[in-house]
């Protein structure tokens, strides 16, 4: 069963930034979107490339490798080679915690 666990501050992950993090067994990233924090997988669908390495307009994602975009709000691909969308996972904020259910 999914729980919620404390995966980072939110000091280490300033606004526009996003930083990867593994959690039992998954790549997963945490995203600052104007002091929103998001939480995604970390891997691209397309060519298994670490998302932390692309660029964050806003809630695109553009991947590094091939240029793919994902809404990193909705999972959604924005834009291919990706034809799958990346898991989104539910964050919440408690204090300087950042806590995301997985």
């Amino acid at each position: 069963m999914a729980q919620y666990q404390k995966i980072a501050s939110i000091s280490e992950i300033t606004d526009g930034k996003m930083k990867e993090f593994k959690v039992n067994g998954k790549t997963i990233v945490i995203a600052n979107v104007t002091g929103e924090f998001l939480a995604f997988d970390g891997i691209c669908t397309h060519a298994q490339c670490a998302l932390a390495g692309g660029f964050l307009d806003g809630y695109t994602l553009t991947c590094y490798c091939h240029g793919g975009q994902f809404d990193v709000k909705s999972g959604e691909v924005l834009s291919p080679p990706p034809v799958s969308p990346i898991n989104i996972y539910p964050v919440k904020v408690e204090s300087d915690d950042i806590l995301v259910e997985i």
